[in-house]
C-alpha cells in the first residue's frame, strides 16, 4: 500500500484551495476522524478526547450517520466539529461528476457542514472546484500527516510513531474511527494525546468560513 505519511508541498501546491495544515504558530494540533460514525470506535474517541480535554473534527459518511445517528449526536454534543465525506465513501477518480456531487449533497442533508473531505483524498481539479462554488459551498480539507492506521502492512507502533515524528504546530492528523482501523486506534490514540500533551500541546476543531457566507 502506497501513500504519504506526510503531505509533500508538490502536492498541497497542486491543490491549492484545499486546506492542508491551518495557519497558526501556536502549539495547536487538528485531529481529524474519518469514516464513522461507528458503534464501538466512535465512543472510544470520543472518551479519549474528553480525558485530554481535546477537540477534534469528524469526517462522517452520510450512511453510517443514517444508521448510527444516536452516536453521530454524541459526537455534536461533546463540542466536536463533522464534516462531509460523502455519502457512500465514493472515490472521485472512479465516479462520474453527477453521481459524485449527488453523493456528496445526500451527505449534506444529514451531515450540516461547510467542511468536506474527499474519501481516500480522491476527488478531482473539477469535482473540488465545483463543490467549493454555490450552491454546495464547502472548503475541501485534505491533511498533513496520516497516521496509517488503515494499512494493515504496518503495526499499531509505526502508526504512532507516524504521527509523533511529523505533527507540530497546526497539523492536521488523520485517523480512522471505523473497524478496520480501531486496534490500532486503540494503541497509538491515547499514545499520542499523552505524548503532545505532555509537551504542552492543546487539539482543537477545524473551523472555516462558509463559502456562502
Amino acid at each position: 500500500m502506497k501513500y504519504f505519511v506526510k503531505t509533500p508541498g508538490w502536492l498541497q501546491w497542486l491543490y491549492p484551495n484545499c486546506i492542508w495544515q491551518m495557519p497558526t504558530n501556536a502549539k495547536t494540533i487538528y485531529l481529524s476522524f474519518d469514516d464513522g460514525p461507528h458503534p464501538e470506535a466512535t465512543p472510544f474517541v470520543l472518551d479519549q478526547l474528553k480525558i485530554f480535554n481535546a477537540k477534534a473534527t469528524f469526517f462522517c459518511i452520510g450512511k453510517n450517520v443514517v444508521n448510527y445517528s444516536t452516536v453521530y449526536k454524541q459526537i455534536l454534543a461533546a463540542g466536536h466539529a463533522v464534516g462531509n465525506h460523502t455519502h457512500n465513501h465514493l472515490n472521485g477518480w472512479k465516479t462520474n461528476e453527477y453521481d459524485y456531487y449527488k453523493n456528496v449533497e445526500v451527505a449534506k442533508c444529514y451531515i450540516a457542514s461547510n467542511l468536506f473531505r474527499p474519501p481516500y483524498g480522491k476527488a478531482t481539479k473539477r469535482q473540488l472546484k465545483v463543490l467549493s462554488a454555490s450552491p454546495y459551498g464547502i472548503t475541501p480539507v485534505m491533511w498533513t500527516v496520516l497516521s496509517g492506521d488503515f494499512d494493515t502492512s504496518i503495526t499499531a507502533e509505526n502508526c504512532l510513531q507516524n504521527v509523533i515524528r511529523y505533527t507540530n504546530n497546526g497539523t492536521i492528523v488523520v485517523f480512522h474511527d471505523s473497524a478496520k482501523a480501531l486496534d490500532k486506534l486503540k494503541y497509538a490514540l491515547p499514545k499520542m494525546l499523552s505524548y503532545f500533551s505532555e509537551r504542552g500541546y492543546s487539539f482543537d476543531k477545524i473551523a472555516v468560513s462558509s463559502k456562502n457566507e
